[in-house]
């Protein structure tokens, strides 16, 4: 047995050891008022909810077995986090962020990096987990909202560019010392990814599974019908409930990325909280809204954020270009018009809302 397969092994016990002691303490802390799961037919559609990575989670399964598993997914997700949350200090990724190297504990730090720096390539740096920092320098972050200058830019973007992580299957380095990782626009498709693992690991075929508007859907639902989700309309102060368009997910993970809402203006200036790595400034062009459909819903969430920095006709002509993900794009079109575009292959699984 070679090194790689005992590493893995021993990941994989960690993990179980990890969720049942979580469950476990769960188990005996919690009232059952925190079991939320129904099941309402003889297929057994059960949904359970609850709250991760500052958001809300739901998840709808047909289990003729009725079984509830949201104390199961729970403690998944707190294992999740710990490896991967900015916001717990002693977490896989904020050790990492406050040394420069960290060899792997848990087995979920190393497939996210995988991705980042597949989509990193493919986008040629659109996505880089490594500009966080500078969003947090035009008060995206914990600061709140405050317009910087040029000079701290400059200072900063020498950290930024996820060509200086190096990994390998037992850890990772920085190349350049004070750099600073944030996986927040790829986790949550990753958590739904791992939720998703794991329910196909209890034998179920057909769920939905959704961390904070992205998804990954399998099989059908109780209708024995694709599941389907809705595209929200673009309107900086439009309900969460005002849908655009709705799409029929095969077996597909699916992610949105938006400026339309986390803006701030400073003397009548939109500025967004989309930032060009390159750059270090915000983005500046009118593609409102990226939805991504791919066979994982890490891949999707990744792209659609690079997307975002990308625009309109740059994101078009790299999905044409790769035809490996599905993109439904709304924008503002130069007379200034909402409008949207869809890919060849998602069209058949589209159906407009607003026309």
């Amino acid at each position: 047995m070679n090194n790689n397969a005992q590493k893995n092994i021993i990941y994989s016990i960690i993990l179980l050891l990890l969720v049942v002691i979580v469950y476990l303490y769960r188990q005996n802390k919690e009232g059952s008022e925190d079991l939320v799961a129904s099941t309402t037919d003889a297929v057994g559609r059960m949904v359970i909810v609850g709250q991760t990575m500052g958001t809300n989670y739901r998840v709808v399964y047909l289990d003729p077995e009725g079984r509830n598993l949201k104390s199961a997914v729970d403690s998944l997700l707190i294992v999740f986090n710990q490896s991967l949350s900015t916001y717990i200090s002693d977490s896989e990724i904020s050790r990492f962020n406050q040394s420069d190297s960290l060899v792997f504990e848990l087995p979920f730090f190393l497939p996210v990096l995988q991705s980042s720096k597949e989509v990193f390539e493919m986008t040629e740096g659109a996505f880089d987990p490594t500009v966080g920092p500078v969003v947090n320098l035009w008060g995206f972050g914990p600061g709140g909202p405050q317009l910087k200058d040029s000079v701290n830019i400059t200072s900063i973007l020498p950290k930024i560019g996820f060509e200086k992580i190096t990994f390998d299957q037992q850890q990772a380095r920085k190349l350049v010392s004070g750099m600073y990782l944030d996986f927040s626009a790829i986790a949550k498709g990753y958590g739904v990814d791992v939720v998703a693992d794991y329910l196909e690991s209890k034998g179920i075929d057909n769920f939905l599974v959704e961390i904070g508007g992205e998804l990954v859907a399998r099989g059908l639902n109780d209708k024995g019908e694709l599941w389907k989700v809705g595209i929200n309309n673009p309107e900086e102060m439009g309900s969460p409930n005002d849908l655009y368009s709705v799409v029929a997910l095969e077996n597909k993970g699916m992610a949105t990325s938006g400026n339309y809402r986390n803006y701030y203006e400073v003397d009548g200036l939109k500025i967004s909280h989309t930032i060009d790595p390159k750059t270090g400034r915000p983005v500046r062009h009118g593609l409102l809204s990226a939805t991504v459909l791919a066979d994982d819903c890490m891949t999707a969430d990744a792209i659609a954020t690079a997307m975002m920095v990308m625009g309109t006709e740059k994101a078009i002509a790299l999905q044409e270009s790769l035809k490996s993900f599905e993109i439904f794009l709304i924008f503002n079109d130069e007379s200034g018009e909402l409008t949207s575009f869809a890919s060849e292959g998602l069209k058949p699984y589209l159906s407009f809302i607003h026309e």
